[in-house]
């Protein structure tokens, strides 16, 4: 970036200034407003490494699901509704 101390732009710059007045806020007011809209970080460690750890001790595979299903498409007993598969595709887009 190039600083010109012969900035046209500069030259742009209005003179006419419009000053805004001040005003104050009682106490009741800024206490009013600041309960509007409120959002609040933190850094819970605790909660952190409890949700790590529950992640890291769950298997990726529900294995016992996963037989039960291989068993209900082997013996055709697995059935599926067309429209119900629609209707979810439909909502996870809407």
């Amino acid at each position: 970036m190039r600083i010109d101390n012969f900035n046209s732009s500069a030259n742009d710059v209005s003179g006419d200034l419009n000053p805004q007045p001040i005003v104050k806020e009682t106490a009741a007011q800024a206490a009013t407003a600041s309960t509007e809209d409120r959002a609040t970080l933190t850094s819970d460690s605790t909660s952190l490494h409890s949700l790590v750890s529950t992640a890291l001790s769950t298997p990726e595979v529900r294995q016992g699901t996963v037989d039960s299903l291989r068993e209900a498409v082997n013996n055709g007993k697995y059935e599926l509704d067309p429209s119900k598969i629609a209707a979810s595709m439909v909502d996870d887009y809407a």
